[in-house]
C-alpha cells in the first residue's frame, strides 16, 4: 500500500528515486481526501504515504487507483477519505496488538472519525518480509487472523470486513506459497482475498510496477463494490471465527494492502 511503483534504486549510489509518473487512474480528485501524518484531511495525491512511510522512497501504490475506480463505478458514492498507515518492509509480528504500528493504526483510524463519516473498508497487503524464514511463514495465518480479530475488538466493529491481497512475490518461493495459502485460506467471516500473483514486478523482483499497482487498485475496487448494500462482505464458506455477531448490520468496510494498512471512509461531512 505504501507503493513502490516507479521507484528505482541506483546501483552505484544505492539511493532510491521515484520517477514521478502518475498515471491517469491515480490523478487527484476533489472527492478523494487523505488523512495526513498530523491527522488533518488534505487532497489525496501520489505518493499517498510520503509522510507516513517517511524513511523510504514512496511511489505509486494501489490506493489512488482504488479510490478513483470506486468513484468511476459508483458516481453516487460521495467523498472518500483514505487513511494511509503503511510501513514498507515490515513483518506481521510488527503489527500485533501492543506494537507501535498497531497502536498507530488504531489511533489514526479513530482520529479519522472525528469529522464524521463511516468506516467502509480495511485493505491489507503485506507479507513479503514473512517469506524469508520458514518459522515466519508457517505462523503467518495465525498472526493474521489474530490481527483481524484484535482490530475488530479495538475498533468496536465485531464484523470488520477486510480485503486481503495474496502476495505476488517474496524472498523464498517455497515460503511465499505458504504465506499465500494462508492469505487465501483465512477462515473468518467478512474476509475476501484479491490475488496479485502474475502482476508485473519492478526490476527488484519484489515490488509491483506502476501499471500493476493500478490494476491491483482496480481489482480491490471491484471486490469492495461487490459487497452487499450494508457494506458487509458475505462469506461463501463457513467460518470458524466468532459468529455471535454474524447478523450485525453496519455501513462500513475495511481493507488492507502491501506492507501497510489503509482505512477507507466514505460520506464524510464537515461543519
Amino acid at each position: 500500500m505504501a507503493g513502490r511503483g516507479g521507484v528505482v534504486n541506483d546501483t552505484i549510489t544505492g539511493i532510491a528515486t521515484w520517477d514521478g509518473i502518475v498515471p491517469p487512474q491515480c490523478q487527484p480528485n476533489p472527492l478523494i481526501l487523505r488523512l495526513s501524518a498530523n491527522l488533518t484531511w488534505v487532497l489525496a495525491h501520489e505518493p499517498l504515504h510520503a509522510d507516513i512511510d517517511a524513511n523510504k522512497t514512496n511511489g505509486v501504490g494501489p490506493g489512488m487507483a482504488f479510490a478513483n475506480a470506486v468513484l468511476t463505478e459508483d458516481n453516487t458514492f460521495g467523498i472518500i477519505g483514505l487513511v494511509p498507515c503503511a510501513i514498507g518492509g515490515t513483518n506481521i509480528s510488527e503489527w500485533g496488538r501492543g506494537t507501535f504500528l498497531y497502536e498507530e493504526l488504531v489511533r489514526r483510524t479513530q482520529a479519522s472519525l472525528k469529522d464524521g463519516g463511516t468506516i467502509r473498508a480495511l485493505l491489507w497487503y503485506q507479507g513479503e518480509s514473512d517469506t524469508e524464514y520458514r518459522e515466519d511463514a508457517e505462523s503467518y495465518k495465525e498472526k493474521l487472523e489474530r490481527l483481524i480479530l484484535d482490530l475488530r475488538h479495538d475498533l468496536q466493529f465485531p464484523m470488520l470486513p477486510t480485503i486481503l491481497v495474496a502476495l505476488a512475490s517474496g524472498y523464498n518461493e517455497a515460503f511465499v506459497n505458504i504465506v499465500r495459502e494462508a492469505q487465501l485460506g483465512i477462515d473468518l467471516l467478512n474476509v475476501r482475498t484479491a490475488d496479485a500473483k502474475g502482476l508485473p514486478l519492478e526490476p527488484d523482483g519484489l515490488h509491483l510496477t506502476t501499471p500493476a499497482q493500478v490494476r491491483l487498485g482496480e481489482v480491490l475496487a471491484d471486490t469492495f463494490l461487490q459487497s452487499n448494500p450494508t457494506g458487509a462482505i458475505s462469506s461463501s464458506t463457513p467460518s470458524s471465527g466468532p459468529r455471535r455477531c454474524s447478523n450485525f448490520v453496519f455501513g462500513f468496510l475495511m481493507v488492507s494492502l502491501l506492507r501497510c494498512i489503509m482505512v477507507v471512509l466514505a460520506n464524510l461531512t464537515f461543519s
